[in-house]
């Protein structure tokens, strides 16, 4: 053999880096994306030559992507992911759909990156949200992301491209987060600025009633909502919308505000319409009567209509003269016509203070018209309390009894015992204060005062004879003989000397003579004295049987004057 022949040869290694070499020119790496061309389509599967020695093969429904039919046929050329240049079977292992996924995220991180819009198409639903195809990439949509609302049927939505902002991306997983709401608020937003642009504050214009809710009602007015407050569609009280309003229904509305930042609008319809409050102080002065209808009642009190548009409140306070700690609603009902008084206008704050009570006579002046003072009344007892008595009496109002005025001689606590609730009583009317709604009674009165009656000419000075009732520390309890009034007799009172002011020298039973030194009939008050009396018998004594030049001592002339005391005595 040839020596040149045999150097000439080719090695493995050099065989191993022509190879090498022929990869290289045709630029082929395995995990990359490359461009091959159809060479044949058998059953299924489609044939598809990338430029090596030998072919790959790839199913032909990786080439109809969700949502698009693009049929594959001989000669196209095709992108595909190249996974291995050569299995066992010596062919080529490629996807397609690794390949558009391959492309599509590199699209995706760019569009991601600058904030812009991507185009997809929603293709399954799955829990919590759908599946959307990007071109090769599947992401997910969750179900508040779909629309601005919620939207119960996605069927329409289904296999139509639309366009999608991506939320979040992490290729490591694989995971992307897109939304349709954010496309939709961001072309709403759009929408309503150069429509707001176009409106002005005191415009009329017609919208369309698209919602209603409980304090309003939402107007289309051609891509933008306005709000048509519940309080803003009338100018009598509206409880609902739904009373004047429904859904579809053609409005002309005025812009009582445009908020410019918000995009938010305020509407009226009742500013349409005449001012009703125009000139209300003249046409319900204060102290007129007028017939209105109750539409509304709540814990304070009753509103009623005077008429379309206008209301005045009956505060509680001011529906029943008798009645004051009772709700609203068990003295007039909704709907109810009525008669009341117009108390005050404010036409600054739109309000009518009306009376029901006023309407009605005041059953503290009907009671003292026919029960003045000094009638006999009869009442059932409603309440006893600490200080007395109260009495329902005609008129559905109440008098009250005090302690002082249920007996003469008895303490009123023990007297009060005597009673209950549901007593049928008698009493006398001692005073009406119709200002202050009070009433003032007596019992005690009805059988006439005994002091009165009793003390006959007793007055300050007098001298009586009283009976020990009892003994105490600070003085005597007496009783003045044939009278019923009682007296205390005080322990400085008993005696001129000290010595002799100890009251357990006195027993009950035992009968004394004092001298009346305080005697005022209206108060029953009497005020006695042993002492005084003494000392009043001794000056007389002085001025009768003696004289500061006489030489008599005292204590003959108390002498003289007890022997004649006792003579006349004698001579009775």
């Amino acid at each position: 053999m040839n020596a040149t022949a045999v150097a000439a040869a080719p090695s493995r290694d050099d065989f191993a880096a022509m190879l090498e070499e022929s990869f290289d020119k045709h630029d082929v790496a395995e995990g990359s994306v490359v461009k091959g061309t159809v060479t044949a389509i058998e059953k299924d599967m489609a044939v598809i030559d990338v430029g090596l020695k030998t072919e790959g093969r790839v199913a032909v429904k990786e080439f109809s992507g969700q949502g698009r039919d693009a049929p594959l046929k001989v000669g196209d050329v095709v992108e595909v992911y190249l996974e291995r240049v050569e299995n066992a079977l010596g062919e080529a292992v490629l996807s397609r759909d690794k390949a558009r996924r391959e492309e599509s995220w590199v699209k995706l991180e760019v569009a991601f990156n600058e904030n812009q819009k991507v185009e997809g198409v929603i293709f399954n639903q799955v829990k919590g949200g759908f599946t959307v195809d990007l071109e090769g990439a599947t992401a997910f949509l969750p179900r508040s992301q779909v629309d601005i609302r919620p939207v119960r049927d996605v069927g329409p939505l289904m296999g139509t491209p639309q366009p999608f902002q991506i939320l979040k991306m992490d290729r490591r997983r694989g995971n992307i987060v897109v939304s349709r709401r954010t496309v939709l608020e961001e072309s709403r937003a759009e929408m309503r600025q150069e429509l707001v642009q176009n409106l002005e504050e005191g415009q009329v214009i017609e919208g369309v009633v698209k919602n209603i809710t409980d304090y309003g009602a939402f107007v289309d007015l051609g891509g933008i909502d306005g709000l048509l407050h519940v309080t803003d569609i009338a100018w009598r009280r509206v409880n609902h919308p739904t009373e004047l309003l429904q859904i579809g229904q053609q409005v002309k509305v005025k812009i009582i505000k445009i908020n410019h930042e918000t995009h938010r609008i305020s509407l009226g319809m009742k500013q349409l319409l005449d001012d009703p409050w125009q000139g209300i102080e003249a046409k319900y002065p204060a102290g007129a009567r007028f017939t209105g209808r109750v539409t509304n009642i709540t814990d304070y009190g009753a509103f009623v209509e005077l008429e379309p548009g206008i209301e005045g409140l009956i505060h509680v306070s001011e529906m029943s003269w008798t009645k004051k700690n009772v709700h609203p609603g068990k003295i007039v009902a909704t709907s109810q016509e009525v008669e009341v008084m117009v108390l005050e206008v404010d036409p600054v704050k739109r309000r009518i203070s009306l009376g029901l009570k006023q309407t009605m006579q005041n059953p503290w002046e009907a009671f003292i018209e026919s029960h003045p003072v000094g009638s006999e009344v009869e009442g059932e007892v409603k309440n006893k309390t600490e200080f007395g008595l109260f009495l329902g009496l005609d008129g559905d109002v109440d008098g009250m009894v005090h302690l002082s005025d249920l007996d003469w001689n008895r303490p009123g606590e023990m007297v009060i015992e005597e009673f209950k609730k549901g007593d049928m009583v008698r009493a006398q009317v001692l005073d009406v204060d119709v200002e202050k709604e009070r009433i003032s009674l007596g019992v005690k009165q009805l059988g006439g005062d005994p002091f009165v009656e009793t003390s006959g000419e007793m007055r300050k000075g007098s001298v009586v004879t009283c009976e020990v009732i009892e003994v105490k520390e600070g003085g005597l309890d007496v009783k003045i003989v044939d009278t019923d009034v009682v007296a205390f007799i005080r322990r400085a009172d008993l005696a001129r000397d000290r010595a002799d002011q100890r009251p357990e020298r006195f027993s009950v039973g035992q009968k004394l003579d004092a001298r009346i030194t305080q005697f005022d009939k209206k108060a029953h008050k009497v005020a006695l004295s042993i002492k005084a009396l003494e000392i009043a018998e001794e000056k007389e004594a002085v001025a009768t049987y003696g004289s500061s030049d006489s030489g008599a001592s005292l204590g003959d002339i108390l002498g003289a004057a007890l022997k004649k005391r006792n003579e006349g005595s004698d001579e009775d």
